[in-house]
């Protein structure tokens, strides 16, 4: 049964300040809407109130400092896979903007918006792990920032408290010397919840993996890195003994379940079969 539309009130939000006061009251913030209007078609969202953040600058745009880009919690998908910066130095958040939805849902869905619905099957969340990102989160208190490790606390729970709104996702560019690899797998090519996805960068110096770092989405409660794949890959060469290994390894790190979209055994399989391809194109 889809929501009945009368019982949500949507305001409106010109400022931090109104935002903060709203919060205060119980309201629940509104960005793109991409997320919150399928759950409310779907019957499962509970009526409420709800506030417009689409017009807080302080929250919007991409920025390009000295030593690092900032994500602004209300850029868009098309935003991102259209910034020169971002595909120069993190060609995956590029190629992961790109699979989201149609490109109506591109140009409307946000950064801020995608991070905080908490879904294991998100698509920016494996990608910023890899690049380990930093997070700004917002309250009439001030700013705190953490490391994105430690925003998601579980299946659809994060760190972000009820008097805060997310401000900005902060990248650190020094991976332009790193092999960078993305790869969804889901029903179909385009406009599917994906049944694993991996987001993963590797140095190789002397053939020998010199750093690395790997993420998947949709086979655990949240995103995971894969550190004990990482930690036995990190020096070695990729002969096809390691690479074997590796797709051992990664049962230790990643917990597929059965769901509607697909089974336990097969995320499992899929996701030892896309690590192997990004490790086959980087020995």
């Amino acid at each position: 049964m889809r929501g009945y539309l009368p019982d949500y009130d949507l305001s409106s939000t010109e400022n931090l300040t109104e935002a903060f006061g709203k919060l205060a009251e119980g309201e629940k913030p509104f960005a793109g809407g991409t997320d919150i209007m399928v759950l409310m078609d779907a019957g499962v969202l509970p009526a409420g109130r709800y506030f417009d953040i689409s017009k807080l600058k302080e929250l919007g745009g991409i920025k390009v400092l000295k030593d690092q880009v900032s994500l602004g919690a209300l850029a868009t998908y098309s935003d991102v896979r259209n910034h020169k910066t971002i595909q120069k130095h993190f060609p995956i958040l590029v190629e992961s903007a790109k699979e989201v939805g149609a490109i109506a849902i591109q140009n409307r869905g946000t950064v801020g918006g995608n991070i905080a619905n908490a879904s294991p099957a998100a698509d920016f969340p494996p990608c910023l792990l890899v690049y380990e990102a930093k997070i700004n989160l917002i309250s009439s208190s001030g700013l705190r920032t953490l490391d994105y490790t430690q925003f998601h606390l579980g299946y659809k729970k994060s760190e972000i408290r009820p008097d805060e709104l997310i401000q900005s996702v902060l990248l650190e560019p020094r991976f332009l010397d790193y092999h960078h690899f993305w790869r969804k797998v889901g029903s179909r090519q385009a406009q599917a919840i994906s049944k694993t996805m991996v987001a993963a960068i590797a140095k190789v110096n002397r053939r020998k993996i010199e750093d690395i770092k790997i993420a998947f989405g949709s086979v655990a409660p949240t995103a995971v890195r894969c550190r004990k794949v990482e930690s036995f890959l990190l020096g070695k060469k990729l002969t096809s003994e390691v690479i074997l290994e590796a797709k051992n390894i990664l049962t230790k790190d990643i917990q597929p379940i059965d769901d509607i979209r697909s089974t336990g055994k097969y995320r499992l399989i899929a996701s030892q079969n896309v690590l192997e391809e990004f490790l086959c194109g980087i020995g």
